[in-house]
């Protein structure tokens, strides 16, 4: 699933900076965003609502600070240093990448927005929190990759919300998803590489 985000991801980025691709990619945007009024539902709306609140601030910070504190209480230096980075990582993208491309939001949205819209903040949010939060607590194993598709799963269904509340085109939610799933699996590489190298030094 990660491979599938990121080549998605990665194609999105390239495709809305190039004139050519960009009406492409805007014309099926359209066509989902027409989808997401067709299909509108107060049971789904509701829980779309749901979900942008757990990708806020509000929740997503806490959530943060609390998992820092319990790798640091275990003294887990290495789980420690990789959540730290993957946090920071993601949150110090999505506002440089907004400006950088300046793209308007989506018409009629749900929710209340801010900002610009590619990529989708929550989508890069919730990536990189369920993914990082699997690889920092849960040892390698199958119940790790288990966890992992959940985590995967999870931040799909983050990203279609935001498609489906229309706060964002569908390339903005596609291209956070994978953003966000990049910058944690990036940030576990490089941690676990440092870390070995310091041992391997003694």
């Amino acid at each position: 699933m990660s491979l599938i985000l990121w080549a998605l991801g990665g194609f999105l980025f390239v495709a809305l900076a190039t004139p050519s691709l960009r009406e492409l990619v805007q014309a099926v945007d359209d066509a989902v965003w027409q989808v997401a009024i067709d299909l509108e539902s107060g049971v789904v709306v509701a829980l779309a609502k749901a979900f942008d609140l757990i990708g806020s601030t509000i929740v997503a910070a806490p959530i943060m600070v609390v998992v820092a504190l319990f790798l640091l209480w275990r003294r887990r230096w290495e789980a420690l240093s990789f959540w730290v980075l993957s946090m920071i990582g993601s949150q110090l993208l999505i506002g440089p990448v907004k400006n950088l491309y300046a793209r308007p939001r989506p018409p009629a949205s749900l929710v209340e927005t801010t900002s610009y819209s590619f990529p989708s903040g929550h989508a890069v949010v919730g990536a990189a929190i369920v993914i990082s939060l699997v690889i920092a607590l849960v040892p390698a194993g199958p119940k790790r990759r288990n966890l992992e598709m959940i985590a995967g799963a999870f931040a799909v269904l983050m990203a279609l919300s935001r498609v489906y509340l229309r706060a964002h085109w569908f390339s903005d939610a596609a291209a956070g998803a994978a953003l966000g799933a990049a910058v944690a699996i990036a940030a576990a590489v490089i941690v676990h590489i440092v870390d070995a190298r310091i041992e391997a030094r003694g």
